[in-house]
């Protein structure tokens, strides 16, 4: 999942992306929107090593924002969704080559992918940041470079690292799990932790009593899309005009409330895609 967080992720996605350049090639098989109406299945990766986005139930069936998300997706175009697991490796070449018309799975838009598949607009957006609690100072990440800031970290986990970089004066405390450095940091053991902040949702939850706090500049914000095939004719502009409505329709905000626990923390909103 995000336990190695958005640099971790930004690593293994440009490492992904190279093998996808790499293996992937395009394939007439890739899907136009004619074909995918005419088939009645769309068939979307999602990755089940993402939760919430997407994970295996107790009856070993996917669930989690992306099916849900995509599952409207059908509805609204006329067609029975057939999901099919991808890793992140496998996202870009499965798209190319037309084993599935749409990937999600935290697809983030960026220029190096979008010279092999064509991106949405966004679905969803992920705040690498700060979380602290109501009453402690900190506008900025970079208000945290100080010695008297104790920072709640999970050991073993990228943002451990970006904070030798870039907060070199900031003491760091290491727990072993995310539960346990939530928990610190409700709990007055340290003023902040720097993480993709929407997948710890679940966690802040168990803490009721706890005003949690966003820090209001971010490290940095990613949008994350779906993405299709170059060669899917018409596909992707009938998608944003879905999205859009799912957007307009407040049903994108009900399903990530629904599997993170809270609010988009910077929502994409609907009126830029008009």
């Amino acid at each position: 999942m995000f336990r190695k967080s958005a640099f971790g992720k930004a690593a293994l996605a440009m490492a992904a992306l190279a093998a996808s350049l790499l293996t992937a090639s395009p394939d007439a098989n890739a899907r136009p929107l004619d074909e995918v109406l005419k088939s009645g299945v769309l068939k979307v990766g999602v990755n089940p090593t993402l939760p919430p986005l997407a994970k295996f139930d107790e009856k070993n069936e996917m669930v989690g924002f992306d099916v849900d998300f995509a599952t409207e997706i059908g509805k609204m175009l006329g067609v029975k969704v057939e999901f099919v697991q991808v890793g992140s490796p496998d996202r870009i070449p499965f798209v190319v080559s037309g084993k599935i018309d749409v990937v999600m799975g935290a697809m983030t838009r960026n220029p190096e992918r979008a010279k092999v598949i064509d991106f949405t607009v966004p679905v969803h957006t992920e705040v690498f940041g700060v979380l602290t609690t109501e009453g402690k100072p900190f506008k900025s990440w970079k208000d945290l470079d100080k010695p008297e800031v104790m920072l709640i970290q999970v050991r073993g986990s990228t943002p451990v690292k970006f904070i030798e970089d870039n907060l070199k004066n900031a003491k760091v405390t290491l727990l072993d799990n995310y539960p346990d450095a939530i928990r610190a940091l409700a709990q007055g053991r340290g003023d902040a932790m720097i993480d993709v902040i929407d997948f710890v949702g679940e966690q802040m939850n168990r803490f009721k009593d706890v005003k949690w706090k966003v820090v209001e500049t971010p490290v940095d914000v990613y949008y994350c899309g779906m993405g299709v095939s170059k060669a899917s004719t018409g596909l992707k502009d009938w998608l944003n005009v879905a999205i859009f409505e799912m957007h307009r329709r407040g049903k994108t905000d009900a399903a990530w409330k629904k599997w993170f626990g809270i609010d988009m923390i910077n929502p994409t909103g609907w009126s830029p895609y008009f």
